[in-house]
């Protein structure tokens, strides 16, 4: 279940990336609105997943997701620039995030 929160937090923390970004700069009620309440769901559910799992673990996993959604969120949405060494760094965070997750004993 720690594995289920812990994913649902970082899908979470995507989502408020988002809207922060909608919300430019806090000056739009609304974008702020989700982004202050889907960000406390996301610290919640990543709060209930660091009951069991590893601390470097849990956060590394969470900001990972976070990072690679928000990147990807910002190319299929938002139409940011795509270019090798962007793909590549993606890359190497998803590689960081399998490690992660093959090495915890959770």
């Amino acid at each position: 279940m720690a594995w289920i929160f812990l994913v649902a937090a970082g899908v979470l923390e995507v989502v408020w990336a988002y809207f922060m970004k909608r919300s430019e700069g806090f000056t739009l009620f609304w974008p702020t609105v989700v982004t202050l309440l889907v960000m406390a769901a996301s610290f919640g559910l990543l709060s209930v997943s660091m009951k069991t799992l590893p601390l470097g673990t849990a956060y590394t996993i969470w900001t990972g997701i976070g990072a690679v959604g928000a990147f990807l969120v910002g190319i299929v949405v938002l139409g940011e620039s795509v270019t090798p060494m962007r793909l590549a760094a993606g890359a190497l965070i998803v590689l960081g995030l399998v490690m992660m997750k093959l090495s915890s004993p959770h």
